[in-house]
């Protein structure tokens, strides 16, 4: 160690999450001549706070001494607070900066990413992608990362990738002079491949215009309800909706796969199809929409972004819980709050709800009999409020199979899921083709005041369904604005270059609460 300045402070960096958001934080780690302590202030949780005894463990097993002074860690800025055990490594590589085992020099503008073991192993955490991606867009070069994480972190374009697999591997990196020691690399979470669905469109029997619905919503991006007895096919349809979808690209499989890494989920590759979540009508409100009594966790909502949230007997779920998706239906986004912390998350999902008519299942049914009370069957579906079924795009009957039905579908071959995909993947075309330049990238997304605007206006003789019904109050002012995108996506569909008459007429009955 001999040319190195003994230093009394050091200055590393590393990151704070917060959703998916990431801010900067500089570690700094000061000796003063006091009785020899390890204090770490800065708005630490309890998993960062004793990092103190990680970090004192893992420097002496590397081969290092703990400096014989007091060590103040301060993690900048103090006012935010700071989670888990990601701040490891920065903390070391600072006081080994104090301590003179590190230069100043060679520490520069680099980020540390990791936990540290008592052995002084380095252990992948949860949200490396993001964080790298926060770095990254903070102008920073270079990333430290354990080696488990290595994989993930090189998924971020325009930043340097070092991964080691433990605290004496980096100082030697960085110039200590030690002889290096061979140890086994901690492995991360094991990455959950995605699964192919194997459940295709031709399985569905019946339920025609069901299956055109699917269609519509997986071409224009729009939310659905489905409304049928026990054993119609409700659930059948809903899981055949992601094999529609096209492949994430871009920011939107980057979020997906930062969203499975936040939650803890092994990483190692960029994630290619929308996700699903179909939580049971017993989830609470944080899971849905997120939270937690420390760090924000992402909620249901979120983990769906860019794919679809399926809530089976959603009548089921409690009346807060279906109101709490009315802000993320709306903004594509969702905020959580706390008194000492708030995270974005993106909650770009499609939703599907489906429902028994009332709680026997029965009721409009051609094949059984309902015992419920009116009073009982307006109950049950009053616990679908008027403003979330307002942002329902698509409400659908589905009725059970007849035997006459499943005789004539024998020896024919049903609408396969690689054919009607064909169709959503050449729709989704055409509208992307036409919002080129705007923020959006399908007809769901558009906002009222493109849909009305001179340009993109439909002709009167068209718009006249529409403009009865909204005179009538048959439909509120978002509900002819999700008309229009309705129709837009049906002209899509058809391949015509705007929706005419037939279009709205046919979405207006779509969107009909007595589909």
């Amino acid at each position: 160690m001999s040319g190195l300045v003994l230093a009394t402070t050091a200055r590393t960096t590393a990151v704070a999450l917060e959703g998916l958001t990431g801010r900067m934080v500089e570690i700094e780690a000061a000796l003063t001549n006091q009785t020899p302590n390890f204090r770490l202030v800065g708005l630490p949780d309890t998993a960062l706070r004793e990092a103190q005894a990680r970090v004192r463990s893992a420097v002496e097993h590397s081969g290092f001494e703990m400096p014989s002074r007091h060590l103040t860690v301060n993690l900048s800025p103090a006012a935010v607070p700071k989670h888990g055990s990601g701040f490891d490594l920065g903390i070391a590589v600072a006081v080994l900066v104090t301590t003179g085992v590190i230069a100043r020099e060679a520490v520069g503008d680099t980020v540390y990413l990791g936990e540290l073991g008592l052995d002084g192993r380095l252990r992948p955490v949860p949200g490396v992608l993001p964080a790298v991606r926060a770095a990254a867009r903070a102008g920073r070069t270079r990333v430290v990362v354990p080696s488990g994480s290595a994989r993930e972190a090189q998924l971020v374009d325009g930043i340097e990738v070092v991964a080691v697999p433990s605290l004496r591997t980096l100082a030697i990196r960085h110039g200590a002079d030690l002889e290096p020691v061979d140890v086994e690399p901690v492995p991360g979470p094991p990455v959950v491949r995605e699964r192919s669905s194997h459940a295709d469109l031709a399985e569905v029997v019946g339920n025609a215009e069901a299956i055109e619905a699917l269609v519509v919503a997986a071409a224009g991006g729009h939310h659905v309800l489905m409304l049928g007895p026990p054993g119609a096919g409700k659930t059948m349809l809903a899981t055949r909706l992601p094999g529609l979808l096209p492949d994430l690209v871009g920011e939107a499989a980057l979020d997906a796969t930062s969203i499975a890494s936040l939650a803890g989920r092994g990483v190692d590759r960029m994630r290619a199809r929308p996700p699903w979540q179909a939580p049971h009508h017993t989830a609470t409100e944080a899971s849905i929409i997120g939270g937690g009594s420390g760090r924000i966790r992402p909620g249901a909502v979120t983990r769906a972004s860019g794919g679809v949230l399926f809530l089976d007997e959603a009548p089921e779920f409690a009346p807060a819980v279906l109101d709490s998706l009315r802000q993320p239906l709306e903004s594509g986004r969702v905020s959580v709050h706390r008194a000492a912390a708030r995270a974005d998350f993106p909650a770009r999902f499609q939703l599907i709800l489906a429902a028994n008519p009332c709680p026997c299942g029965q009721w409009g049914s051609t094949d059984g009999l309902c015992t419920c009370a009116p009073s009982a069957r307006q109950r049950y579906l009053g616990r679908l409020s008027g403003p979330l079924l307002d942002r329902i795009d698509i409400r659908v009957r589905v009725d059970r199979v007849t035997a006459a039905q499943l005789e004539l579908a024998r020896g024919t071959a049903g609408t396969t899921t690689a054919t009607a995909r064909q169709r959503v993947l050449a729709a989704r075309a055409r509208t992307a083709s036409r919002l080129v330049g705007t923020a959006w990238s399908v007809n769901a997304e558009v906002p009222g005041s493109w849909l009305r605007h001179p340009d993109h206006e439909l002709a009167e003789n068209a718009r006249a369904p529409l403009a009865a019904a909204l005179e009538r109050r048959l439909v509120t002012l978002r509900g002819h604005d999700k008309v229009l995108r309705l129709a837009w996506t049906l002209a899509d569909l058809s391949g015509l270059e705007r929706p005419g008459r037939a279009e709205v007429g046919r979405a207006l009955t779509m969107r009909s609460p007595d589909a």
